[in-house]
């Protein structure tokens, strides 16, 4: 099995559809979806994300660390929520993508997420986050 992220990126007219459907109604059909992927055991986390214009950038790309106000960049750069999925496949990991409730007009990016045995065991750090990751239950 392996992880795969979800990554909704709505464009600006699937957000301005979303809008216009009723909040009970949007409940109700990701609801569905949340609950096939918890029947099939495949979920392993799902978080939607708070309005752009509450968040921070950090900008690294010049000598000292810039911070500016939400929202940053255009609508195609952002992304709204995320699934963690734990599936034998990237396509299989595309078959529940493309399964999920968007609204018309909205992208889905999956994103294979390495285990830590992929990276080398012998190096200090890598040792020292599998140890916290069995102490926490993670391994």
């Amino acid at each position: 099995m392996s992880k795969y992220m979800l990554i909704w990126r709505p464009t600006d007219a699937a957000l301005a559809a979303m809008t216009e459907t009723p909040f009970e109604e949007m409940l109700d059909k990701v609801g569905r979806y949340n609950d096939e992927l918890i029947r099939a055991g495949v979920l392993l986390a799902a978080e939607g994300l708070d309005d752009p214009a509450e968040g921070v950038v950090i900008d690294f790309t010049g000598d000292d660390p810039v911070i500016t106000d939400g929202p940053y960049g255009e609508t195609k750069e952002l992304f709204t929520g995320y699934y963690i999925l734990d599936v034998a496949s990237k396509e299989e990991a595309i078959e529940w993508a493309k399964r999920a409730p968007n609204q018309a007009g909205s992208k889905v990016e999956i994103r294979r997420i390495p285990t830590i045995d992929e990276f080398p065991q012998d190096n200090e750090w890598i040792a020292k986050e599998r140890a916290w990751r069995e102490e926490t239950g993670q391994l």
